[in-house]
């Protein structure tokens, strides 16, 4: 594991690249599978080593709001916070692609805080990135009309996945901007009018 946690995590000393190895846990989930839910108590962080997570809230129907993805070299902020408080989750994480993590538990986080200054600076790095990211989505439901909305997303898939090729589908698209799949659909169409995507039958294409 030390080799991949080096690669991942080059910011990570030696000192504490041994430490996880030492007491952390390696862990694999498959595509699809919920390894966090809104309202339990988190008693550990996630090191993402290989795959992607989707973090998204979800409403008391069902209805699910897309946030932010994980990927290789990432940890979750809000979990984080939420172990550290010993408090509930208020997001949700599906595993997108198969995954690998490092279980990091509560008290090794409190410890490695005051032992490790790279894992001091990789936590405050964490908040700050995702901190920006949040203050993007926020900034899109308030400012945006709903066709700027759709584009910003497609966007941010585009970066998460860095490929043109988007595997969404309209209804998944409409669950995560809380609006209908007509309206998708409908505004798909005009970017495709447009010339910045291309509809294809599993996939959409961002063109620019």
């Amino acid at each position: 594991m030390n080799d991949i946690l080096k690669k991942k995590f080059p910011s990570f000393s030696n000192a504490l690249l041994i430490d996880v190895n030492t007491n952390a846990l390696q862990q694999s989930f498959a595509a699809g599978d919920v390894i966090m839910r809104t309202g339990q108590y988190i008693k550990n962080t996630v090191l993402v080593l290989s795959g992607k997570i989707k973090i998204y809230r979800e409403d008391e129907e069902g209805s699910e709001f897309f946030m932010y993805y994980l990927q290789p070299g990432q940890a979750c902020a809000i979990s984080m916070i939420c172990a550290t408080k010993n408090q509930k989750s208020q997001i949700m994480a599906k595993v997108v692609e198969d995954v690998e993590l490092i279980m990091v538990p509560l008290q090794l986080m409190d410890k490695w805080m005051m032992q490790h200054r790279s894992w001091y600076e990789f936590v405050i790095d964490t908040y700050r990135s995702r901190f920006e990211e949040v203050l993007d989505v926020i900034d899109s439901i308030a400012f945006r009309a709903m066709d700027e909305r759709l584009e910003f997303y497609l966007k941010r898939h585009r970066d998460a996945c860095d490929c043109d090729d988007l595997k969404l589908s309209h209804q998944e698209i409409a669950s995560e901007l809380n609006t209908s799949r007509e309206v998708i659909s409908r505004l798909l169409k005009k970017l495709e009018q447009r010339g910045v995507l291309k509809m294809h039958r599993n996939n959409i294409e961002l063109l620019k």
